[in-house]
């Protein structure tokens, strides 16, 4: 997948949740319904975006030890919110009203571990990753002190006001397109480089 598109696509499916959440509550409760499972599965797919992202990023910030560990903590929180979502879509399927939503809510959230990894440590890893990939490439200078402001701007929007969280996707497509055009230029040299070698004649 060109990763140009995944900077572009998982913003906007995150503001596109964002909004789907807010009309979701407009009655004064959240679920079930078509705007709730439309909203989750537009964060699903991106999540599947965001893991392009992470991949490419962990490239721009030179493959080390640093970046391949955040970009794997990534892919762990992003298993993990595609696992919660994923329930949440679930429940609202089988659910006839919003306080059925709650009990079912309650059966899946008391199995042991689930809590933890589903709902509290492992979706953190998303967050922690996202940040510390995009502060990596700021600190080499492959994108500007700016960006990582925007990302971290996204990141706590949520947990200020969940309602904002279409100003804090808008946030993240504003960084993240600065990430595609040093992508593009990124991948352009490459192909410069490679045109440029120099063939390396065969083993006789």
């Amino acid at each position: 997948m060109n990763p140009r598109i995944a900077f572009v696509a998982a913003p906007v499916l995150t503001f596109t949740y964002g909004v789907l959440r807010i009309l979701d509550g407009l009655d004064g409760s959240r679920g079930p319904g078509l705007a709730w499972t439309t909203g989750h599965l537009a964060f699903i797919g991106a999540l599947a975006f965001f893991a392009v992202t992470f991949h490419e990023m962990r490239r721009l910030a030179g493959r080390g030890r640093v970046a391949t560990g955040l970009a794997v903590a990534g892919y762990v929180g992003i298993t993990t919110l595609i696992a919660q979502f994923s329930i949440d879509i679930v429940v609202g399927f089988r659910s006839a009203d919003h306080a059925a939503m709650g009990v079912l809510f309650d059966q899946v959230q008391s199995v042991p571990g689930v809590q933890q990894v589903v709902y509290d440590f492992g979706p953190m890893l998303f967050f922690v990753a996202q940040i510390g990939l995009v502060l990596q490439l700021a600190v080499q200078r492959r994108v500007k002190a700016w960006t990582p402001v925007l990302v971290v701007a996204d990141v706590m929007v949520p947990f200020v006001e969940k309602d904002l969280m279409p100003l804090g996707a808008a946030c993240l497509l504003v960084s993240f397109l600065a990430m595609a055009r040093v992508s593009r230029a990124s991948r352009a040299a490459d192909g410069r480089h490679h045109v440029a070698e120099p063939a390396v004649p065969a083993a006789v």
